[in-house]
C-alpha cells in the first residue's frame, strides 16, 4: 500500500514514531471507580506514554462472528455488568470515536474483512482503563472485537496487520486477564495477593515466554498442560494478550507493571511494549 494512499486515508494519522503497546489486566470492574495500586499502575504508565491519536482497544467482553469494529461517532458507555454498586453504573466515559480510524483500519488489514458497526459501544473492558489513563475522555477510541470462531494463531496474526496504525499515532491496547478463573476465585479473599499452585505456575511461565519474546508457546497455550487449562478456561481474557505481542517489533522491550495475583485464580498482570 503507497505512503499516499494511506495518507489520504489517515486524514488527521500523520507519520509518528511506533507508538508503544499496551496489555492490561483489568480484573474487576470496580476498578474504574476505586483507589488501588492497579489505577496508580495505570496512571503512571499514561503519564509516559507520547500523546495518542486515538486508541484502539481489543477488549475481552466483545466476542461475535467475524472481526467488527465500533464506527458511531460517540460511541455508548455500556455497563456490561451486574450485582455491583449503582455508582459504578452511573459511570459515563463520553470519549468520541473515529471513523476515519476505522476506515484506516479496515484498509490496512487485508486478509480479512472487519466489520464497521453501530451495535455496541465502549464496554467496561475499555472504559474502566481508559478513564485512568486519560480521564478527561478527549481521546478517540475505537473498540475492535474477537472472533470467538478463530483460532489464537488467527488474533496474533490479524495483530501483525495493525502494525501501521502505531506508526500513526494510534494506541494500541489490549484488555483481559493472563490468567483468569472466575469459577474458581476465592471471592472471599478476592482482594488478597495470593495465588492458587496452577495460577503462580502458569502465570510465572507466561511471564517467562514474555520476557524471552517467546510468543509460539503463548500462542500455543493450550500445550502446557493442566495449570494452563485452569488459567485459561476461555479464550476471551487471554486472547488480547495476543494482540499485543502480535505488535512486537525484534529487539523491542516489555516491561511488566502490575503484577500481582488475586483471589487465588487472577492476575492483574500487565506490560508495555516500546
Amino acid at each position: 500500500m503507497s505512503l499516499s494512499l494511506l495518507n489520504k486515508m489517515a486524514g488527521d494519522f500523520r507519520p509518528t514514531p511506533p507508538m508503544p503497546v499496551l496489555f492490561l489486566g483489568h480484573g474487576s470492574p470496580m476498578n474504574a471507580i476505586e483507589e488501588n495500586e492497579f489505577v496508580a499502575g495505570f496512571r503512571r504508565i499514561a503519564a509516559d506514554l507520547p500523546r495518542p491519536a486515538a486508541i484502539l482497544c481489543i477488549s475481552a467482553h466483545w466476542e461475535t462472528r467475524g472481526t467488527q469494529l465500533t464506527a458511531m461517532a460517540q460511541p455508548p458507555t455500556i455497563h456490561d455488568f451486574g450485582g455491583f454498586p449503582q455508582a459504578l453504573f452511573e459511570v459515563q466515559y463520553p470519549a468520541p470515536g473515529s471513523p476515519a480510524l476505522v476506515q484506516l483500519t479496515r484498509e490496512t488489514v487485508q486478509s480479512v474483512h472487519l466489520e464497521a458497526t453501530q451495535t455496541w459501544g465502549l464496554d467496561h473492558g475499555a472504559w474502566s482503563v481508559l478513564r485512568h489513563l486519560y480521564p478527561e475522555a478527549s481521546v478517540p477510541v475505537v473498540q475492535m472485537s474477537l472472533d470467538y470462531l478463530q483460532t489464537p494463531d488467527y488474533h496474533y496474526q490479524l495483530a501483525r496487520e495493525l502494525q501501521v496504525l502505531r506508526e500513526r499515532g494510534v494506541l494500541i491496547v489490549g484488555s483481559g486477564n493472563m490468567v483468569h478463573n472466575l469459577r474458581l476465585l476465592d471471592w472471599r479473599r478476592m482482594n488478597s495477593p495470593f495465588a492458587f499452585d496452577w495460577a503462580e505456575e502458569a502465570s510465572e511461565k507466561m511471564k517467562r515466554f514474555l520476557q524471552e519474546g517467546d510468543h509460539k508457546r503463548l500462542i500455543n497455550y493450550r500445550c502446557h498442560g493442566k495449570a494452563f487449562e485452569q488459567a485459561i478456561p476461555t479464550p476471551e481474557h487471554y486472547l488480547p494478550m495476543l494482540y499485543t505481542l502480535g505488535l512486537q517489533q525484534p529487539g523491542e522491550k516489555l516491561a511488566l507493571f502490575n503484577d500481582q495475583p488475586l483471589g487465588g485464580s487472577l492476575t492483574m498482570t500487565s506490560f508495555q511494549i516500546g
